[in-house]
C-alpha cells in the first residue's frame, strides 16, 4: 500500500502513454480483435481492394469518403460502435465564418456602413443557396430565375403588375372647360344643323332675291324667329346684294344680328337688399328645371355670403318636396316645407314671416309646375302673388320663370301667359344642351324684351351662369372665340 502511494507521488504531472492494449478509464485490458480492430483503423490505407465487402459499391463509396478500411471483424463479430451519423444535406447549415463575422458587425452598424465583402456575406447568410449549390467548400452564385407567382383574380379595374403596360411620362392634368366651351357643346347640334343648312344654301351662288327668301325661311324653321330672320337678310342684302356669298359670309353677319338682339335683354339679376328678405318667385312648367335651377341659385348666393332660405311651394309633388329639401342640405341654406297637398298660397305667408323674423337675405319660393292652358291651376298661382303683396307691396320683388330650351315655340307661348298671371320679369334658359331648338331666345328676346338672367347647358351647380350675348350669338353661329 505504501509501495503504491510512492509511485502516484513520483508520477504525479506526468502523462502517462496509452498503450493500445490498455483501456485508460477502466484499467482494464481490451480484447485482443478489439485491440486489432482500433490498430487497424488508426493505420492510414490508400486502397480499398482487399477490405471486406468492398464488392458492395455503396459501402465502398462510403469507406473512400471516410478514408481509411473498415476492421475485418471476422463473421461472428458485429461491427464496433460508429459515431453518430451526420445530418442529412437538407438538414446542415452551413454557415462560414466569414458570414458570422458580418452578422456580428452588421448589428452595430448600418447598412451603409457596411464593407462589400461583408455585405455580400451577409446577403448570402440571409439567403443561403442550396445544397447543391456547394461544392468543395466554394460557394457558387445561384441563378437569377423570376419567382413563380400564383395567379390572382382581381376586381374589375386592376390588373397585375406584369399585365400593366409602359407607363408612359406623366401628362398635365386635364383642363377644366370654360364656360363658353361647355356653352358651345352645349349649342352644338343647333349650331352645327344651321350653320350646315347655310353653307349649302350659299355654295357657288350670288346673293339674289331667291336666295335672300330661302334664308329667311332657314332662319325662321331654326327657331330664331320673324324678327331676327329679316334682320339678317336685310343686314345681308345691303352689304353682298348681287356679289358671290359664302356660308361664313352669312354665319358672320347672323351672329352680328344676334348680338344686337340679345344685347338689351342680358342683363344682371339685381337684388334689393333693402327689402329682406328679397323675395325671388320661380314659376314655370313642370319639367323645365325649376326646383333644380333654384338649388344652383342658392349655391351662387350662399356661396357669396348671403343668407338664403327655400320654400318647398310645390306641395303636389312629394319628390318636389324632397328635392329641394336636398338643395337646401347642400348649399346651407333654411328650408321650409308642409306636408303633400297643404295649400301653397299659405306656406309662402309662413316662409315670408319665417325669413323676416330670421332675417334672411333672400327668400326663393318653389312653385308647382302648370300648364299654362289650366285656367284653375294659374288661379292659384295669383293667389300666392297677392298674398305676398299683402305682406310686402313690393313682393314677390322677382319673378323668374324658367324655360325649356327643347320645347321651341311652345315656350314662346308660355312665356306670354305666365307674364300675364305671375307678372314674369325675368327669364331663365334650361337644358340647351343636346337641343337643335336653342334658337328659341333669341325669337323670345325679340318679341317680350324680357331680362334674361340666366341659361343653362347641363345638371351640374357650375353649368348655370350669367346671359353673356357675344358669347351664345358666338355658339350659336359656331364661331371660335
Amino acid at each position: 500500500m505504501a509501495l503504491g502511494f510512492i509511485r502516484k507521488v513520483f508520477t504525479f504531472g506526468k502523462e502517462k502513454p496509452t498503450e493500445p492494449g490498455a483501456d485508460t478509464l477502466a484499467g482494464k485490458a481490451l480484447p485482443p480483435e478489439v485491440e486489432a480492430a482500433i490498430i487497424a483503423e488508426s493505420e492510414p490505407r490508400d486502397h480499398v481492394e482487399d477490405l471486406p465487402l468492398a464488392e458492395d459499391p455503396v459501402l465502398a463509396e462510403e469507406i473512400d469518403t471516410a478514408g481509411g478500411p473498415a476492421p475485418d471483424l471476422g463473421e461472428e463479430q458485429s461491427l464496433p460502435d460508429l459515431p453518430e451519423p451526420k445530418p442529412a444535406d437538407d438538414e446542415l447549415a452551413i454557415v462560414p465564418l466569414e458570414l458570422l463575422e458580418a452578422e456580428e458587425a452588421a448589428e452595430q452598424q448600418t447598412v451603409a456602413d457596411i464593407e462589400p465583402a461583408k455585405a455580400e456575406a451577409l446577403i448570402f447568410h440571409q439567403n443561403p443557396v442550396q445544397p447543391a449549390d456547394i461544392s468543395h467548400g466554394e460557394i457558387i452564385e445561384p441563378v437569377d430565375t423570376p419567382p413563380v407567382q400564383t395567379p390572382v383574380a382581381l376586381p374589375k379595374g386592376f390588373a397585375t403588375a406584369d399585365t400593366l403596360p409602359v407607363e408612359p411620362a406623366a401628362e398635365a392634368p386635364a383642363t377644366k372647360l370654360t364656360w363658353f366651351q361647355r356653352l358651345t357643346a352645349g349649342l352644338f347640334r343647333t349650331s352645327s344643323q344651321l350653320t350646315s343648312q347655310i353653307t349649302a344654301l350659299f355654295t357657288k351662288r350670288k346673293l339674289d332675291e331667291e336666295t335672300l327668301e330661302e334664308l329667311e325661311d332657314l332662319l325662321i324653321q331654326a327657331d330664331l324667329g320673324v324678327e331676327t330672320a329679316l334682320r339678317v337678310t336685310d343686314t345681308l342684302s345691303s352689304e353682298r346684294y348681287g356679289k358671290d356669298v359664302t356660308g361664313e359670309d352669312v354665319t358672320r353677319i347672323m351672329a352680328g344680328e344676334i348680338v344686337k338682339v340679345l344685347k338689351p335683354v342680358a342683363k344682371p339679376l339685381a337684388l334689393d337688399l333693402n327689402h329682406k328678405p328679397h323675395v325671388i318667385l320661380v314659376v314655370g312648367v313642370n319639367g323645365t328645371g325649376k326646383t333644380t335651377t333654384i338649388g344652383k341659385l342658392a349655391a351662387k348666393l350662399s356661396g357669396s355670403g348671403l343668407k338664403v332660405m327655400l320654400a318647398a311651394g310645390d306641395t303636389f309633388r312629394a319628390a318636389a318636396i324632397e328635392q329641394l329639401k336636398i338643395w337646401a342640405d347642400r348649399t346651407g341654406s333654411t328650408f321650409v316645407g308642409s306636408k303633400l297637398g297643404a295649400d301653397a298660397s299659405g306656406l309662402a305667408y309662413d316662409a315670408f314671416e319665417r325669413a323676416k323674423a330670421e332675417k334672411a337675405d333672400v327668400l326663393i319660393i318653389d312653385t308647382a309646375g302648370r300648364l299654362q292652358n289650366k285656367t284653375e291651376l294659374m288661379a292659384e298661382l295669383e293667389k300666392i302673388v297677392r298674398v305676398l303683396g299683402k305682406l310686402d307691396p313690393d313682393a314677390p320683388h322677382t319673378v323668374l320663370q324658367t324655360l325649356d330650351a327643347t320645347t321651341g315655340q311652345n315656350a314662346m307661348n308660355q312665356v306670354e301667359i305666365f307674364r300675364n298671371v305671375a307678372g314674369v320679369n325675368g327669364l331663365i334658359m334650361t337644358k340647351l344642351d343636346g337641343t337643335a331648338r336653342g334658337g328659341i331666345l333669341v325669337a323670345i328676346a325679340a318679341k317680350h324684351k324680357l331680362p334674361v338672367y340666366f341659361i343653362g347647358v347641363g345638371e351640374g351647380v357650375d353649368d348655370l351662369e350669367p346671359f353673356e350675348a357675344e358669347d351664345f350669338a358666338s355658339a350659336i353661329a359656331g364661331i371660335a372665340r
